[in-house]
C-alpha cells in the first residue's frame, strides 16, 4: 500500500478565513450605503434645481423671442407640484392631481414639469404664477422658488424684477453655493 505524503500546502480557503472575509465586505459595504444615498438625494437636488434654473431662463427668451408675455405658473395639487410655462392669464392653465397640465381659453402650454412628492425634492414658489414681459423680459411679480430634499439641504431661486436667476442655499445647507 502506498500513502500519498502530505506536502504541507493548502490549496483554497478555509471556511474561517471565508467567513472573516465576508465579516469586513459588509461592514464597509454597511457604512458605505448611506454615503452613496447622501450622494443620491444631493444630485437629485441638484437636477432638479438645474431644470427650474434653465426653465426660469427660458420662460424670459420665450417671451422676447415670440413678441408676447410668458409666464410660469406653479400649482400645488395632492401628489406634488405641478409648474407649467404658457402663454395667457394665470387662470388659463390648471394641473391635475396627477401633474398632467392643460390651457384652456387660446392660452398655449409651452411646457411642463410635475414633481411628485414621492421623488424626494418639494418644490414651493411664493407666487402662483410669474408673467415675463415680451418687450423687457421684466417680470411681475417678482418670486422665489425653494426646492427642499428629504435629507434637509435646501436651495432657493430668486427671481428679480429684471427677470434674472439667482440660486442660494437657506442657511448654507448646500455646501459651494452662496448662502441666503
Amino acid at each position: 500500500m502506498h500513502c500519498k505524503r502530505f506536502s504541507g500546502f493548502q490549496r483554497g480557503l478555509t471556511l474561517i478565513e471565508i467567513c472573516i472575509v465576508l465579516a469586513i465586505v459588509s461592514i464597509l459595504v454597511g457604512t458605505a450605503i448611506p454615503s452613496f444615498d447622501q450622494s443620491h438625494k444631493k444630485r437629485l437636488l441638484d437636477g432638479t434645481a438645474a431644470e427650474l434654473a434653465t426653465d426660469l431662463r427660458y420662460v424670459r427668451s420665450e417671451a422676447v423671442a415670440r413678441n408676447e408675455g410668458v409666464r410660469i405658473g406653479f400649482r400645488a395639487v395632492a401628489g406634488g407640484t405641478c409648474a407649467m410655462i404658457h402663454t395667457g392669464a394665470n387662470s388659463d392653465c390648471s394641473c391635475s392631481a396627477d401633474g398632467v397640465a392643460a390651457c384652456g381659453n387660446g392660452a398655449t402650454l409651452l411646457k411642463s414639469h410635475f414633481h411628485p412628492t414621492s421623488s424626494g425634492v418639494s418644490v414651493t414658489a411664493n407666487v402662483t404664477s410669474m408673467r415675463f414681459d415680451e418687450t423687457n423680459g421684466t417680470v411681475t411679480p417678482a418670486g422665489t422658488v425653494t426646492l427642499a430634499s428629504a435629507n434637509g439641504k435646501m436651495l432657493r431661486h430668486v427671481v428679480n424684477i429684471m427677470g434674472r436667476v439667482r440660486t442660494c442655499s437657506p442657511g448654507a445647507t448646500v455646501k459651494d453655493v452662496k448662502p441666503c
